[in-house]
């Protein structure tokens, strides 16, 4: 089952979006807490050290074909997440 804590979407320039993902990343680096706000809603989140990192690419064809690309953190509450099986570049 999933519950959604927090869910934001909205089109936006691209300089914004980096914006964000930049501030996700310094927080990260830092090993600050991460907090998402918008629209009177808050989540703040402790991040562990290794989190298992997802990059995934789809293409929708309902009708319009739709790109999306989805960066995803994960890890399970109250712990750390184990292993690495390598690294990815954005390029």
């Amino acid at each position: 089952m999933e519950e959604v804590l927090f869910e934001h979407e909205r089109r936006q320039p691209r300089t914004e979006t980096a914006a964000v993902l930049r501030d996700v990343a310094d927080r990260l680096e830092a090993g600050e807490p991460v907090t998402l706000s918008a629209g009177g809603e808050s989540m703040t989140l402790e991040v562990p050290p290794d989190p298992t990192f997802e990059v995934k690419v789809e293409r929708e064809t309902n009708g319009t074909a739709e790109l999306s690309i989805e960066f995803e953190l994960e890890w399970k509450e109250g712990e750390g997440a184990d292993g690495s099986d390598g690294g990815l570049s954005v390029e």
